[in-house]
């Protein structure tokens, strides 16, 4: 079976390389731009999140999605050029699961997932 990947991010360019990755890869890709107007009780296998959405507090949705009984062991990885540690501390103190590093390499972003969701 195959699994599903939920991509939620600002940038189209963004989803589109990390859609076609995974496509390719032989997933099942949902694509959005707000994840939450989305999880409703779809199987889904990993989010995707953007932390840097604008006008969303995306620390708070990562909150809201692991407060949704349904997704609260989905894992939640978000891509980030960031390089203060705080802000990814914040990330995963909040319930996600790690993050990959922009700009994305395809074998390093398909071996990243395919740690988290086995």
């Amino acid at each position: 079976m195959k699994k599903t990947i939920l991509i939620a991010d600002d940038s189209e360019s963004v989803r589109e390389v990390v859609s076609f990755t995974l496509i390719n890869a032989g997933y099942n890709v949902l694509v959005r731009e707000d994840a939450m107007k989305f999880l409703d009780g779809k199987e889904i296998h990993l989010v995707i999140k953007d932390l840097h959405m604008p006008k969303k507090d995306d620390i708070a949705l990562i909150k809201k999605i692991r407060g949704k009984s349904d997704y609260q062991y989905v894992p939640i990885l978000f891509p980030t050029i960031e390089s203060q540690a705080a802000k990814k501390d914040e990330a995963k103190a909040a319930g996600a699961t790690g993050w990959i590093v922009k700009p994305f390499v395809p074998e390093k972003l398909i071996s990243t997932i395919e740690k988290v969701i086995r």
